[in-house]
């Protein structure tokens, strides 16, 4: 059997909440990097290094043991001291890191030598409290003062950073130590004398100040940390969430990953009670990904939102009343703002505080207005709670009224985006890099720019809308929606296809010329249902094609074009969610196999990632018998929508739509020959619950329940579904 080669980033990320500290595998910081400490954008410790009388430890091994806590095993080089030289490999240094709101980091030194060890342990500490987009940009300007104080009585070191009315600080207390510190030359410094044998022991507790609040560092020692409070928010999501047991362990560690990925991407967001609180008035919604997109996103946590569903619904209600809240009511150019629109990110750093980013929030995405009302519908089908359509009809109302006023920015029925902003996004699709949208020729396409998964989106809320009318009684309105979606399905068709290519144009250009580069963003046509079903063939041919097919799932752009770079962000690399989505594309058009074909490339590449844990991106190279996934420098681990990507796998394989409103929930499964058994375990539609067995036998797939009304569980296809929510 072939060795497998594990590869992942370079370093170790805790975090809970707002609060990230990614460090290198040794649990420091060596300046210059993009590592640090950081609390809702700011980076509060932006270099952390640990040294015995001025000479650095080695590291013998670290790691994480859950996302909010970590142990790292350090040992000594040679040590001369004015009591003699201490040898190399006679102390060993534990440190155990944990975040709750705060950081408590637990120190324990032992001596293994056959001497006393007298020395000083001198930790080094700065924080440059830069903000997160200077971090990532690497030009940063400190536009505030830094102050520092040390207090010998309280053992208390506390650094705070004022800007006129923005303010950030972090304080750094020790405690439980079997000496005492001291600050001098920038170090906090303690004095150590070990007989052999023996070992000493201390605790650094830090705080962290946001403006007059005090986010307080974790209470009990690492020793203790499965009883702290985000180890049993864990047990509580544990508990709640949808199992699998399954025939293929890199599936199923792959999936409980991604499980164990959502937890940790739970943050609180100010709401208006839609989701379970940690506190009042926070509601918990998903971030992004580590460690750039801690913060409100409205595409990435409606996507996330999306693919979460059938596994709990905490996150789906929580984005839809976050997202509510912060839906625009004016016009403002500099945020990309219009009523009714959805934002796309809110930043609570510097500068957003004083205005010199437009991230307060930034409503530059053309998706998520749509997309909320797809995920309002999908809520709906899952719980069949009739209250969350009482609750935000009015939003999704709004969204409606956004894409007809100005959605469309030329009248000509399609959507387009185009940014008024000075420091606005030139792309506002998932593809949001600078050069995602491109021509044949690799020249970058000019605003406005019309891409197809828009109008697919577009669509697809609109028929949901009319759905959600229908069971509010309002016949007329409910087809009045369905005809503009049949209109729209009509204009798409003619002005998208391009009947030379078999395939879609990846958008229409300010000028309403087809941009014909081939791109993987028709597979969400096909997942969105706006392809007639004699042209989905076609797609799904030109999508798996050995040019877009790299064997580690679909590129997002061919490799036969001007631009392809299987390294770059989006022209070339291979993202788990565009996979995901696109396999839920191929199911709903009857095109099991090569949905099925989707996941297993995804699960293989997720055999060779650290913990199977799937980062945001890897590098769209062609897969053989000899290489592995490439990771993407500075992609996000973990990061939402890769990990959601599995649960769209699993839902794509088993053709699962939820209809709780009826009491049904229907299935139209397939099973591949690498993956012959699956079971769920409390899959949960609305009241109900369910355990659901799914065997391979020959070429079909058979189905039993477990638990729960069998009567309730009927197989149909999901084109089907699709048919039956275009014609009501």
């Amino acid at each position: 059997m072939a060795l497998k080669i594990k590869i992942g980033p370079p370093q170790i990320a805790i975090h809970q909440g707002h609060t990230v500290f990614v460090t290198e595998n040794d649990g420091q910081i060596r300046w210059p990097s993009q590592k640090g400490l950081y609390y809702k954008d700011t980076r509060l410790v932006s270099a952390w290094s640990l040294y015995a009388d001025g000479v650095g430890w080695e590291l013998l091994n670290g790691g994480a043991l859950t996302y909010f806590a970590a142990r790292i095993f350090l040992t000594n080089r040679a040590i001369d001291t004015q009591y003699g030289e201490i040898p190399e490999h006679t102390l060993g240094l534990v440190i155990g890191r944990q975040v709750e709101g705060g950081i408590r980091e637990d120190f324990e030194l032992t001596n293994y030598g056959p001497g006393t060890a007298r020395f000083n342990l001198e930790l080094s500490v700065r924080g440059d409290f830069a903000d997160i987009f200077e971090v990532k940009s690497a030009k940063f300007l400190r536009r505030g003062r830094i102050e520092t104080e040390w207090s010998g009585a309280e053992q208390r070191l506390v650094t705070r950073y004022h800007n006129a009315g923005f303010a950030r600080g972090l304080g750094i207390e020790a405690r439980e130590a079997d000496s005492p510190a001291l600050y001098a030359n920038g170090r906090l410094s303690f004095p150590i004398e070990i007989g052999a044998g023996g070992s000493w022991k201390a605790s650094l507790l830090y705080a962290i100040h946001d403006g007059d609040e005090v986010v307080d560092a974790p209470a009990t020692r690492i020793g203790q940390y499965e009883e702290s409070p985000p180890a049993r928010h864990l047990a509580e999501w544990n508990r709640r969430v949808m199992r699998i047991e399954c025939d293929d362990a890199d599936f199923r560690a792959m999936y409980e990953q991604a499980v164990t990925d959502m937890a940790a991407l739970r943050v609180p967001m100010p709401g208006g009670g839609g989701g379970r609180h940690d506190r009042d008035g926070e509601t918990i919604m998903p971030a992004g990904g580590l460690p750039w997109f801690v913060a409100l996103f409205g595409r990435d946590s409606t996507v996330i939102s999306l693919q979460t569903a059938m596994i709990d619904m905490e996150l789906a209600r929580g984005t839809l009343d976050v997202l509510g809240r912060w839906q625009s009511d004016t016009h403002d150019d500099y945020r990309d703002a219009e009523p009714g629109k959805i934002p796309h990110e809110l930043r609570l750093g510097e500068l957003a505080h004083f205005g010199l980013i437009p991230h307060t929030p930034y409503y530059g995405t053309a998706d998520a207005t749509p997309l909320y009302i797809v995920n309002l519908h999908n809520a709906w089908s899952w719980t069949g709670d009739r209250s969350l359509l009482e609750r935000y009809l009015p939003v999704a109302e709004r969204c409606l009224s956004w894409i007809d006023d100005y959605g469309d920015l030329d009248g000509d029925g399609f959507q387009e985006y185009k940014s008024r902003s000075s420091a606005g996004a030139e792309n506002q699709g998932w593809k949001d890099s600078g050069d995602g949208v491109m021509y044949p020729d690799g020249s970058n396409v000019k605003a406005p720019k019309a891409l197809c998964e828009l109008q697919g989106y577009v669509y697809d809320a609109w028929l949901r809308m009319a759905r959600i009318h229908d069971a509010l009684g309002q016949p007329e309105t409910a087809a009045r929606l369905r005809g503009k979606a049949a209109a729209l399905f009509s204009r798409f068709n003619e002005a998208f296809w391009n009947e030379e290519q078999g395939f879609y144009a990846y958008a229409l250009d300010a000028d309403k010329r087809q941009v014909l580069s081939i791109a993987s963003n028709p597979g969400h046509c096909l997942w969105s249902g706006i392809v007639p079903p004699d042209r989905a063939r076609r797609v799904v041919e030109r999508l798996t094609r050995e040019d877009m097919w790299s064997g580690w799932g679909i590129r997002t752009l061919s490799a036969e074009h001007a631009s392809f770079n299987p390294y770059n962000y989006q022209t070339g690399s291979v993202w788990p969610h565009d996979n995901g989505l696109i396999a839920l594309g191929f199911k709903r058009y009857g095109f099991y196999r090569q949905a099925a074909e989707i996941a297993h490339d995804i699960t293989r590449a997720a055999s060779y990632l650290s913990l199977h844990q799937l980062p945001e991106l890897y590098a769209g190279i062609h897969r053989d018998d000899t290489d592995f996934p490439v990771q993407y420098l500075g992609a996000n681990v973990p990061q939402g929508w890769a990990a959601g990507s599995v649960f769209s796998l699993l839902q794509a394989m088993l053709g699962v739509v939820p209809d709780a409103p009826a009491g049904r929930l229907y299935l139209d499964p397939w099973l591949p020959e690498w993956l012959p058994g699956l079971t769920l375990r409390t899959l949960r539609l609305g009241e109900a619950v369910f355990d659901i067995r799914f065997e391979r036998r020959g070429e079909e797939t058979e189905f039993e329940v477990l638990r729960g009304d069998a009567g309730a569980v009927i197989r149909r296809g999901v084109a089907e579904w699709g048919r039956a929510l275009a014609h009501g």
